[in-house]
């Protein structure tokens, strides 16, 4: 996955030589929090190549990933927690829809997407950690699931807010055994840049 990521990144810095007016390939590179619906906190890193198709929209291939931990619980006086770790991984076709004005550097968008995302959910306690031989052989769920994003693009930094509506799906324990369902819904701030494809003007 690393060397795929480095891959997009050569391709988008060698478009830059002839892709700096708006309307060509760039790629868009952002990361930040992540909300689980019912709450917890996570990460996301996206990479999303884009093509501009018009001088105000712009469609594309949003490669992510988000880590999440939810319903962590503390309990007192002790270093005993339990909670649900959750990790996925997706591609998603995406299209936005952009709000410039001729003159401003400051263009607003709103964006969707649909794609495939690969799903991983665990239970851990405290003590699956003391014991290794707790953890098995985990395995993953995929579902097919749209996306809807706001945002605003500034000279080349881009920062938006945007909601996965992931299905459910299972829950596993460390042992790799089926014990529940998960919620893997989320809401997340993204703060990146993009490279090529000129700058608002």
């Amino acid at each position: 996955m690393k060397k795929f990521f480095a891959l997009l990144v050569f391709v988008a810095m060698s478009q830059a030589s002839f892709a700096q007016e708006a309307g060509r390939f760039r790629m868009v590179l952002e990361a930040g929090p992540a909300i689980p619906k019912g709450g917890g906190i996570g990460m996301l890193f996206n990479a999303e190549p884009k093509i501009n198709v018009a001088d105000n929209m712009a469609v594309g291939v949003r490669f992510g990933m988000a880590g999440l931990a939810k319903d962590v619980t503390y309990y007192d006086l002790t270093d005993d927690y339990e909670g649900d770790l959750s990790m996925n991984l997706s591609a998603s076709a995406t299209f936005d829809y952009f709000f410039h004005r001729e003159g401003s550097k400051l263009a607003p968008f709103i964006g969707a997407g649909y794609g495939y995302y690969a799903l991983s959910n665990v239970k851990v306690k405290s003590d699956d950690f003391t014991n290794p031989d707790n953890f098995g052989d985990l395995s993953a769920n995929f579902k097919w699931a749209p996306m809807i994003r706001v945002g605003l693009e500034l000279n080349k930094f881009r920062m938006g807010a945007e909601y996965n509506f992931i299905p459910s799906s299972d829950l596993q324990n460390a042992s790799g055994q089926v014990i529940g369902e998960a919620i893997n819904q989320y809401f997340a701030f993204t703060f990146g840049a993009f490279l090529g494809g000129g700058r608002w003007h």
